[in-house]
Formats: structure tokens, C-alpha cells, sequence
């Protein structure tokens, strides 16, 4: 699990917004759960797994627009 969070921290960051578009953005919706998995996290599980299953349709704007403002997507870690 920390060699996927490692090589997705470690993208450059037109790979990480091209990875956010739609339909793509599954791949930060797996991201978030195994970060959450990986730290223990219970709301984080929770939540990522409501994630997927929902797909929360604004999800990758949200992550578009972190990744060029912060660089990361946004997680409750």
C-alpha cells in the first residue's frame, strides 16, 4: 500500500490532473482509501468506500482544482 500512495505522491502534476478528469478519477477515489486504509483511518474508509460505490459526480472537479492550487488532492488525513 505505500509504494501505490508513494508512486502517486510521486507523479508529476499534469499526470496527477489528467488522472482527475472524468471517469479517470477513480483512481484518486482508490487513493484516498487506501491512504485512509493505510493510516487506520475509520471515517476515511468509510468515506472512500461511499466514494466509489456513489462516485460523488463534482469529485474530480474538486480535485482538478487542488491539484493546481495545493498539488495533492484534499483528504481528511
Amino acid at each position: 500500500m505505500k509504494n501505490f500512495i508513494n508512486a502517486m505522491d510521486g507523479l508529476a502534476l499534469w499526470i496527477k490532473i489528467i488522472l482527475a478528469i472524468p471517469f479517470l478519477d477513480i483512481v484518486w477515489n482508490v487513493y484516498r482509501l487506501i491512504r485512509s486504509i493505510d493510516k487506520g483511518n475509520v471515517l476515511g474508509i468509510v468515506l472512500g468506500i461511499l466514494l466509489l460505490v456513489i462516485g460523488i459526480p463534482f469529485m474530480w472537479l474538486i480535485d482538478i482544482i487542488s491539484l493546481i492550487v495545493v498539488g495533492k488532492v484534499l483528504w481528511i488525513d
